[in-house]
């Protein structure tokens, strides 16, 4: 589905039983599509639950690992979401540089980590602990804090910082 979505409509009108008018029509629909899934902007995250309810639907049963920020403005509202890196079946390299660029451009006021995990289980791993911390820091020095870093899997979701892993900004 996704390489489909990521068709243009020449290569759309090359596949078999595809003309002009059935090309525009499929990439019509998956631009509502994907309109329907993105967040309002006025969207509030001020809560795990309410970070996990606007991301498990994307991310719980996913395979591979997928790492995402999102951008707050000072009201907790978000500004933007951004997947910043897919991972392997156990694993997502996520490097504050990427993380932090993107919420710099899009002038977050602070910001939200959020990942799955594949294998169904929330807990944080060692990885996902000293991501957070790197995180944490980068975001310290740079006056933009992390308020959460929340894993998302069939089984649940985690906030590291409702387990106190992350401190208050």
């Amino acid at each position: 589905l996704e390489r489909l979505a990521a068709a243009s409509p020449g290569e759309l009108k090359a596949l078999p039983g595809f003309g002009p008018a059935r090309a525009a029509m499929l990439k019509a629909a998956f631009e509502l599509g994907s309109r329907l899934g993105k967040p309002l902007p006025q969207t509030r995250l001020d809560s795990a639950p309410a970070v996990a309810a606007l991301l498990a639907p994307r991310l719980a049963r996913l395979k591979q690992e997928r790492f995402f920020l999102l951008c707050l403005d000072n009201r907790k509202r978000l500004l933007h979401l951004e997947e910043i890196s897919r991972g392997t079946l156990t694993s997502s390299l996520v490097h504050p540089r990427e993380f932090f660029a993107v919420a710099i451009r899009e002038g977050a006021a602070q910001v939200i980590a959020a990942h799955n995990h594949p294998s169904g289980d929330p807990e944080p791993s060692e990885e996902d602990l000293t991501v957070t911390r790197r995180l944490e820091e980068a975001g310290r020095l740079l006056g933009i804090p992390l308020v959460d870093h929340v894993i998302i899997a069939r089984g649940g979701s985690v906030s590291l910082r409702q387990l106190g892993l992350i401190r208050p900004a």
